[in-house]
């Protein structure tokens, strides 16, 4: 007997318990965004136009929404959605975030290829990091802050699947609201300090990769505050059950991962690679 649930019947004439998906335009869409987008933030630092990357971020965010749209429709289709479909989902969203780890990998890489071997740095006489010339942020001031706000944003999102597994739908809409709302705050004092930064993004190696490596991770903020938005709208219209509520479990999986980055970022960038006058400065 079939314990996974209905089975389809592929073009081929073989019945499985997979999920077909129909054709979708979003893979390639979402690609040729990811693309402008890239190709956008070049186009700053060298010619300070920001079309190609507002195209690229707009294609981007319809991409989330329309792609978003088309698998809760899937999602509320009987029989789709059965055990061994959602066992593929969560696979899926544990190799997303592992290639997501490894595009900061990328980053750190360059920043302590920079930091520990200061020689490479084009025009660092001096052999030292941060080079020359450059401020950096003091790491205790809004860059701690905005550690504790993301660390107390893991906290609330931890409190709202509890909540979500005990049917506690009150307290599940208060902990996504705050967590939301912690996001929030986080993006708003990061652009706070991006325009008080004492360096231009292309100032140089360091700015270059304070900015790539800070920026991509503000934008998975943005992105995974959009995420917990609509797992709120979600919750609020009944949605999610303590037994099947993977895009709630997909947001929070998420949010932990851009939690997890941001303290190494914090301790490696902010904090390590703060200029050794801002490092005496810490009481």
């Amino acid at each position: 007997m079939d314990t996974h649930g209905p089975v389809v019947e592929a073009s081929s004439g073989l019945k499985q318990p997979y999920h077909l998906v129909d054709p979708s335009p979003w893979p390639i869409v979402g690609s040729v965004g990811g693309f402008l987008t890239v190709l956008g933030i070049i186009f700053v630092a060298h010619y300070g136009s920001y079309i190609l990357l507002t195209l690229g971020l707009l294609v981007v965010f319809a991409t989330m929404f329309f792609w978003w749209r088309d698998v809760l429709r899937e999602s509320a289709t009987p029989g789709l959605h059965n055990p061994v479909v959602r066992l593929g989902l969560r696979y899926g969203m544990i190799f997303f975030i592992a290639s997501e780890v490894m595009f900061f990998v990328s980053f750190f890489w360059a920043f302590f290829n920079f930091a520990l071997f200061p020689e490479n740095v084009a025009g660092n006489t001096a052999l030292v990091w941060p080079p020359p010339g450059i401020r950096t942020f003091d790491p205790f001031h809004f860059p701690f802050l905005n550690t504790m706000i993301l660390l107390l944003s893991g906290t609330t999102i931890t409190w709202a699947h509890h909540s979500l597994i005990h049917n506690d739908r009150k307290n599940l809409l208060l902990g996504l609201g705050l967590t939301i709302l912690l996001g929030m705050l986080f993006t708003n004092f990061q652009a706070i300090e991006y325009s008080d930064a004492p360096f231009k993004f292309t100032g140089g190696v360091y700015p270059s990769v304070f900015f790539m490596a800070t920026g991509f991770h503000g934008f998975h903020v943005i992105v995974g505050t959009c995420f917990l938005i609509v797992c709120w709208l979600r919750a609020r219209a009944g949605a999610f059950t303590p037994e099947r509520h993977f895009g709630f479990e997909a947001a929070a999986w998420y949010w932990h991962f851009v939690d997890v980055v941001w303290l190494f970022l914090f301790v490696c960038i902010y904090w390590w690679g703060a200029a050794p006058e801002q490092v005496a400065a810490v009481p």
